[in-house]
């Protein structure tokens, strides 16, 4: 091919690009005199009808397409039996080859990159052509490192009989979608998976799934969860990470709904990373003046404020949560209101209390609030603690929960959990196991060790509080620490002992 010229205009230069169907070359356009990539259908395909018809779909399908972050296709055309396609050629290299040479991009330069694939993809989704071969070898840099996605050779249009059509697999394995790799419907979820995939490679520098054959790849991906990114990479933000995991549910309908969407996350993803959104922040809880109801409780169970995508606590303190009329925030911090709450709790039967009531920790309304059930057996508890899960509206990564109450020794442990869940969606607890009994264990010795701290805090508040009725509860709250710290202390030689019995592991 090299020094032919074909349809009397296009002079092939060398080869840049051969595939299973087609090659790619560098040519000169004698006529308008510049270069452009000439794809010509491999010799073995020319008489197959079917796959002529599917080389001339792409010409006319991308032909339509006018975006900045696609190839441009300049001309289509047949000379001697052969068929060919003339694009915009691309002076730079294609984005695998940018990882091969760098490994592991940095963030922002990942980002910036699916961003305009993504929106190259969702004009092309809008426009009712889903690609079906996303990868990073499809996608071109130039000079000025703008991405552009090449070779809609297997893209299908929306309105396409054999878009729907099951048991064919057409398709890289290591970026397939799941539906994809078992012959299901494919469409613009699939993309968006593929994308989702490309976008891990450049941030961990491997695909989330190698393997040595296609078919063993592809059942990785149908049935498989990919590794966390976050332990492969540290400083990957952590809405990074959850746009990560969204894009690759193995459920379409689990993903961004649409291309749109994933776009616009990657879009907040970067404004958050160039403004530094990710540094020092703060989930502020506004809490108000409690009114509680009548309790007879003399050993109340904790409440747990749970941050992040959804953290769940095992606390033991006080049981009632209510709040002052304000307080005071930093004025350095981004607070993070929080949009839902509920309660939670693992070991009761239906994993919640008096989750109807949960919200009232922050609705901002004094007269209302949120106790838990009441407990008359001291020490005996029945159960390592309570909670509730907080959910700020977004991924973020806290540097610090603040909550603002009046309710003297109120203490609370925040526990991390990963990953984009609801309150029903966090582990269940079995009390049997190990682990469970150590962490409950360990909870309630640490929060106890910190017992007489917390609980002076009320004879403190009412010493400073002036009248006598403040002065008669500031000595009976002195005297009511007095009469709990042993039972407390036994408390904790117990639990100290239970631990002996068992190995105390990294969380």
């Amino acid at each position: 091919m090299v020094g032919e010229k074909i349809a009397g205009r296009y002079e092939v230069e060398e080869l840049v690009g051969h595939g299973g169907m087609s090659s790619v070359y560098k040519a000169r356009d004698a006529l308008l005199e510049r270069h452009v990539a000439l794809k010509i259908l491999h010799d073995q395909y020319s008489s197959d009808e079917a796959f002529v018809e599917r080389f001339k779909r792409e010409a006319r399908s991308v032909a339509q397409l006018q975006h900045p972050n696609i190839v441009t296709v300049i001309d289509r055309g047949e000379e001697d039996g052969r068929q060919y396609i003339v694009f915009e050629y691309i002076e730079g290299e294609n984005l695998k080859e940018l990882v091969v040479r760098k490994g592991r991009l940095d963030v922002h330069e990942a980002l910036e990159i699916a961003l305009e694939v993504a929106r190259g993809l969702a004009f092309a989704h809008q426009n009712g052509l889903v690609h079906r071969d996303v990868k990073p070898q499809n996608v071109l840099l130039n000079g000025d490192r703008l991405a552009k996605v090449t070779d809609f050779g297997i893209a299908r249009t929306v309105d396409v009989d054999g878009m729907t059509q099951t048991g064919t697999v057409l398709g890289t394995s290591n970026y397939i979608a799941p539906e994809q790799a078992t012959g299901q419907r494919v469409d613009a979820h699939s993309d968006v998976y593929a994308l989702g995939t490309v976008l891990y490679e450049l941030l961990a520098g491997d695909v989330p799934f190698p393997g040595e054959s296609f078919v063993a790849v592809a059942m990785k991906h149908v049935h498989e969860p990919p590794p966390n990114l976050l332990d492969v990479r540290k400083d990957v933000p952590l809405r990074v990470a959850a746009a990560v995991d969204r894009a690759l549910e193995k459920d379409p309908e689990q993903r961004f709904p649409t291309m749109d969407a994933f776009a616009a996350e990657l879009e907040a993803c970067l404004a958050e990373l160039d403004h530094g959104v990710d540094g020092d922040k703060t989930m502020v809880i506004p809490a108000r003046r409690r009114r509680p109801r009548k309790q007879v409780s003399r050993w109340p169970l904790a409440v747990g404020i749970l941050g992040l995508l959804a953290i769940a606590a095992v606390v033991v303190g006080l049981l009632t949560l209510g709040g002052t009329s304000g307080g005071k925030k930093s004025e350095a911090a981004t607070i993070f209101p929080v949009t839902g709450l509920t309660s939670y709790d693992p070991f009761s039967s239906d994993k919640a209390e008096h989750s109807e009531d949960a919200p009232n920790i922050t609705d901002g309304n004094a007269g209302t609030y949120w106790t838990t059930e009441q407990y008359n057996d001291a020490p005996s508890l029945g159960k390592p603690g309570v909670g509730v899960v907080v959910d700020a509206g977004k991924v973020a990564q806290l540097s610090r929960i603040v909550v603002d109450t009046d309710t003297p020794g109120f203490t609370a442990q925040i526990d991390e959990h990963r990953g984009r869940h609801t309150a029903t969606d966090l582990p269940q607890a079995d009390r049997q196991t190990e682990d469970d009994i150590r962490t409950a264990a360990n909870s309630a010795v640490a929060l106890l060790r910190d017992l007489d701290q917390e609980a002076a805090a009320g004879p403190r508040l009412c010493a400073r509080q002036r009248g006598a009725r403040f002065q008669r509860l500031s000595r009976k709250a002195s005297s009511s620490v007095l009469q709990l710290r042993p039972a407390l202390l036994a408390f904790e030689r117990e639990l100290d002992q239970a631990l002996e019995q068992f190995v105390v592991r990294d969380a």
